[in-house]
C-alpha cells in the first residue's frame, strides 16, 4: 500500500468494500447463494445485533441500510447483487458517527467481523472474483 492511501486510511471515518481494494480483507466478497437468500441472512443476522437497525432494505436494488445506535454509532450500507446464479457479491460501505477526524480503523474492524459472521451463515466463494467471473 503507497503512503497516499495509508493516510487516506488513518485520517478517515468511512470505510468501504470494493473489488480491487488493496486491503484484501476489504475486498468484495462472493457467496454460493441466490440474491434474495442473501439479504435474509443479512436481515436476520442484523436483528438478532443489538443497537442495529435496519433501516431499510430494497429487494430491487439489492441494498439495505443499517445503523448502529449503540457503542460507536454508524451507518451502513450493504449492496447485495447477484453476478451469476448461485453467485452473489456482497458490499459495505460504514460512516462512523464521529467529531474526530478518524474512527481510529473502526469501521474497517467492523467490516472485517461482519463479513467473518456472514461467511459461517452462507457458503463463501472468495474474494475480488469479478474479473474472473466476467469472463
Amino acid at each position: 500500500m503507497g503512503l497516499k492511501q495509508n493516510l487516506k486510511k488513518i485520517f478517515s471515518t468511512r470505510t468501504e468494500t470494493s473489488e480491487d481494494n488493496e486491503d484484501k480483507t476489504l475486498q468484495t466478497h462472493y457467496y454460493k447463494a441466490m440474491k434474495d437468500k442473501v439479504i435474509d441472512e443479512l436481515h436476520a443476522m442484523f436483528s438478532k445485533k443489538q443497537g442495529y437497525e435496519v433501516s431499510s432494505v430494497s429487494d430491487e436494488h439489492g441494498e439495505m441500510i443499517v445503523r448502529i445506535n449503540k457503542g460507536k454509532k454508524a451507518f451502513m450500507v450493504i449492496t447485495v447483487i447477484m453476478v451469476r446464479p448461485y453467485k452473489t457479491a456482497v458490499d459495505f460501505s460504514v460512516n462512523t458517527d464521529t467529531i474526530l477526524f478518524t474512527d481510529f480503523g473502526h469501521s474497517a474492524s467492523l467490516i472485517r467481523e461482519l463479513y467473518k459472521e456472514l461467511n459461517g451463515r452462507l457458503t463463501f466463494v472468495g474474494t475480488g472474483l469479478g474479473s474472473e467471473l466476467s469472463r
